[in-house]
C-alpha cells in the first residue's frame, strides 16, 4: 500500500512539474516561428527604400528594458503572458496604416500570420486561461509608440522603419524569454 502511494505522489509530483508548459508546439515549432519573424523584418528592411538615417530623428519612445528585465525573473506561466502580450500589441502595430511603407503587402501578411500564430500557439501553452492579465506598462509602451512615432509622423516611411527596427529588438527579447523556458522543459 506503501509503495502505491509513493508511486502515485512520484507520478503526480512528475506530472506536475512539466505540466504547466508542457506544450508540443513550443518545444517543437517557437524557434522556427521566431527566426522565421525576424527574418521577415530583415526582409523588409531590405525592402525599404528609406532608413532612420534619412528621417533624422531618433525614436522619441524608450524600450522598455525593466519590463523584460522583471518577466525573466517572473514564472513560467508569466514570462509567457508577457510573451503573448508583446505579440498581440505587435500585430497591433502592423495591422495600423503601413501603406507608405516601402514593403511589400504579403510580407506583411506572412508577418501578421505568425505573429499571430505564435501568439495563439504559446497562450494555449499557458496552463490557466484566466492568467493573461496585461502588463498596463507594456500596453502603454506600444501605445506611445503608435502616437509618438506612427501618428505625429503620418505613418511615414521613416516612422514605419523606427518601427520596424523597434520591434525587431522586441521579437528578440520576446525570443530570449520564452527560449530560456526550453531549458527548464
Amino acid at each position: 500500500m506503501l509503495n502505491k502511494i509513493f508511486f502515485a505522489c512520484l507520478l503526480l509530483g512528475l506530472y506536475s512539474s512539466g505540466s504547466s508548459l508542457s506544450c508540443r508546439w513550443m518545444d517543437h515549432k517557437f524557434k522556427q516561428h521566431s527566426e522565421s519573424l525576424l527574418d521577415l523584418l530583415d526582409t523588409m528592411a531590405n525592402n525599404s527604400t528609406n532608413t532612420t538615417e534619412d528621417a533624422g530623428e531618433e525614436n522619441t519612445v524608450a524600450f522598455p528594458s525593466k519590463l523584460y528585465n522583471q518577466a525573466s525573473k517572473a514564472s513560467a506561466e508569466d514570462k509567457l503572458a508577457f510573451t503573448v502580450q508583446v505579440l498581440k500589441e505587435v500585430a497591433g502595430l502592423f495591422e495600423e496604416d503601413h501603406s507608405a511603407a516601402s514593403w511589400e503587402e504579403s510580407t506583411v501578411e506572412r508577418l501578421l500570420n505568425v505573429v499571430n500564430k505564435q501568439a495563439d500557439e504559446l497562450h494555449s501553452c499557458i496552463g490557466s486561461h484566466n492568467h493573461m492579465k496585461k502588463n498596463k506598462k507594456l500596453q502603454m509602451y506600444f501605445k506611445s509608440l503608435s502616437n509618438q512615432v506612427l501618428q505625429q509622423k503620418g505613418h511615414s516611411a521613416e516612422a514605419w522603419q523606427l518601427i520596424r527596427e523597434e520591434i525587431k529588438a522586441h521579437l528578440t527579447r520576446a525570443d530570449q524569454l520564452a527560449s530560456s523556458l526550453l531549458t527548464v522543459n
